[in-house]
């Protein structure tokens, strides 16, 4: 399990994350996520054979072709069921990526295991988006918590 530290941490230094599953669909989980992502500083390298381009950016059909093309990747973030894990797992570690990162219901333990011998940090069932709100003070960017009733989103982040 994963500390406040090493979340912390690790949000501080994985600055490009490959999402993994990226739907150019706006209302799937991916899509919001890696949105919130990239508007708070990220830089996401879409990783989706089916979409050539979301949220402005090229679309690679897997890690290892976006590495190929010249992408530096700092985390894998997978939006993909349980046994899509281990070989997303080993491109990870073999493009030198510093953390796998495993969204909300998707756990392998095997895979974890495999990532943390090669060095890599590993977030298992956790949301990156929600990690990086609850610990950078991101809430309100959904409209939660702000004090303001309104139907309008403001045009900046006030943090």
């Amino acid at each position: 399990m994963s500390t406040i530290h090493a979340l912390r941490r690790i949000l501080a230094t994985c600055r490009t994350i490959a999402v993994v599953g990226l739907s150019p669909q706006w209302h799937r989980p991916s899509f919001f996520a890696a949105k919130y992502m990239q508007e708070h500083g990220f830089r996401i390298v879409p990783i989706n054979p089916a979409a050539p381009e979301i949220l402005g950016q090229r679309s690679y059909p897997s890690v290892t072709a976006a590495v190929e093309a010249g992408e530096k990747i700092d985390m894998v973030d997978c939006f993909r069921k349980s046994s899509d894990i281990p070989p997303l797992a080993d491109e990870a570690i073999a493009i030198g990526a510093k953390c796998l990162w495993m969204q909300i219901g998707v756990v392998d333990e095997a895979s974890a295991a495999k990532a943390r011998a090669a060095g890599l940090d590993v977030v298992m069932d956790r949301c990156v988006k929600i990690e990086h709100a609850r610990l950078f003070g991101g809430l309100n960017w959904a409209g939660v918590d702000t004090k303001v009733i309104s139907a309008r989103r403001p045009q900046q982040l006030f943090y």
